[in-house]
């Protein structure tokens, strides 16, 4: 068995793939890099078998037809043979430093009692930006030992668990039946979600370990990007209400990082459809928040009557002006695209 499974989603990736899995090769045979050649139409395929041949042990090709993000993890997924798993997207990267930190904390894990979950700090690597965004969580998760839930601390606004900053025991992955939609954007949102209530221990390293490329014209969090693809937004928000009953999660501290991650995702959804600003999207918006409301009133009254639930329903043309002023606020003090 492998210490840690990487799966790098890749489609039409042949500009930068390289460089993502020469990040991730320092970690030598007790790594696996699963490239996942999702339906390429340009030189991926091939890149992904060359580095196979050069690596052979550590990097893997899997090809398949093209099925999207979340098909291109559960390939990864599904031939992962390491103790704990993680996601490099192909224009991302691992630092230098912090890459072998992190690969000592596992080794430590897989010769005592493994954790659930190794959570990581994450950097935007925003184009053009002085200043790279550094998300953490100083303060808030206990450093340097196993915790539960209930040791946590109480998030900030804005501050949430991404995909970046997690590595998941893969066998809790498999055992929560984790299943990501194909040809959808924005899985990325259910793969951290989704299999949270299923983690019992948790384990912060205080490292900057990942790299997230914010930048490209056409990247999937370009904000005219995500306008044109709301359909996607808005169905992953809604499986994310669907897959995870928060009523029935015990734990409060849990329970309420869990709300808080549906919140700001139904917000995102809410900003860019009045962003969109057509007819279509303000109908869109309202048909959301009444599934909401049908589907769990429970949750659709603490989001409602939330700060957020608020700002983003303010009625009229003068409303709608106010809630995109506080977007744009919060992209600045949060640094996110």
């Amino acid at each position: 068995m492998k210490l840690l499974s990487i799966a790098v989603p890749c489609y039409n990736s042949q500009d930068y793939m390289r460089h993502c899995v020469e990040t991730l090769l320092p970690g030598g045979d007790e790594v696996e890099i699963l490239v996942v050649d999702d339906g390429s139409k340009d030189d991926t395929a091939a890149i992904a078998d060359e580095l196979e041949a050069k690596y052979p042990g550590i990097v893997r090709a899997i090809h398949q037809e093209n099925g999207g993000h979340g098909a291109a993890v559960m390939a990864g997924l599904k031939n992962a043979t390491g103790l704990y798993f993680k996601v490099a997207d192909s224009d991302d990267w691992l630092d230098e430093e912090a890459y072998p930190k992190v690969l000592d904390t596992l080794r430590g894990f897989a010769e005592g009692e493994p954790v659930d979950l190794l959570v990581c700090n994450y950097i935007y690597d925003k184009v053009g930006a002085k200043h790279k965004k550094v998300m953490e969580y100083r303060g808030v998760l206990p450093e340097g030992k196993p915790f539960t839930w209930a040791e946590a601390g109480h998030f900030r606004k804005g501050q949430y668990i991404l995909m970046h900053s997690v590595i998941y025991r893969t066998q809790l992955l498999r055992d929560c039946k984790l299943e990501l939609p194909r040809h959808t954007f924005y899985v990325d949102n259910l793969y951290v979600y989704v299999p949270m209530r299923w983690v019992k221990t948790l384990y912060y390293l205080d490292v900057d370990l990942y790299h997230y490329y914010i930048g490209r014209n056409d990247q999937s969090v370009n904000e005219t990007v995500m306008i044109r693809r709301i359909d996607q937004q808005l169905r992953v928000n809604k499986l994310m209400l669907e897959q995870v009953d928060l009523k029935a999660v015990k734990e409060p501290r849990l329970r309420k990082y869990l709300f808080n991650y549906l919140e700001i995702i139904t917000t995102v959804s809410s900003i860019l459809l009045i962003r969109g600003g057509e007819p279509e999207h303000l109908e869109k918006k309202r048909q959301l928040w009444n599934y909401i409301r049908t589907s769990n009133p429970w949750v659709y009254k603490k989001l409602r009557w939330g700060l957020f639930g608020i700002v983003m329903n303010l009625p009229g043309a003068a409303g709608r002006a106010i809630a995109v002023a506080a977007y744009k606020i919060s992209q600045k003090v949060v640094g996110f695209n």
